[in-house]
């Protein structure tokens, strides 16, 4: 788990996703939190599902497989969430996805999350950077990407950022 000032961020175990997608008021007792985050539904519900596939296969590597939740100290409510979405490649770098609850934008909370996931990562020996990918009319995501000290290297069909 990792925590800062107002979050704490914490990366689900196999069966936990698990209850995430099918039984989520289990996995709110059993962390005593409510969820208050994204949705689970449409994409988001089968990124999720794959990343289950994924630890089944690669129990070992878990933490680059699943979800992280992010919530807040002060209530309990998980606000968010973010991942990575494989192990680090042969270039050393992982990149990461992530999502809020709409109800939780605008407060500082992802740029929060960012940071120090990415502090975690970079101090992982097999990592020397942190990559992600927005789409190219998402400046919410830009921000936080910038606000946490990525810089942009390429862009296609998305722009891609490095820390």
């Amino acid at each position: 788990m990792i925590e800062t000032d107002r979050l704490q961020i914490m990366p689900l175990k196999a069966y936990q996703l698990k209850l995430m997608v099918e039984d989520l008021p289990s996995l709110e007792k059993e962390l005593n939190c409510k969820y208050g985050a994204e949705t689970l539904e449409g994409e988001f519900l089968d990124i999720v599902k794959c990343q289950i596939k994924k630890i089944e296969k690669d129990e070992a590597n878990y933490l680059f497989y699943s979800f992280w939740l992010v919530i807040c100290k002060a209530d309990r409510i998980v606000i968010g969430s973010v991942c990575f979405k494989d192990i680090p490649n042969e270039n050393h770098e992982v990149e990461i996805g992530y999502g809020l609850g709409k109800d939780f934008e605008h407060q500082g909370y992802m740029t929060e999350t960012i940071r120090a996931i990415c502090h975690w990562a970079l101090a992982q020996a097999n990592i020397s950077h942190v990559i992600a990918e927005t789409e190219t009319d998402n400046p919410k995501s830009e921000n936080v990407l910038k606000r946490s000290g990525f810089v942009q290297y390429q862009q296609d069909k998305g722009i891609w950022w490095k820390l």
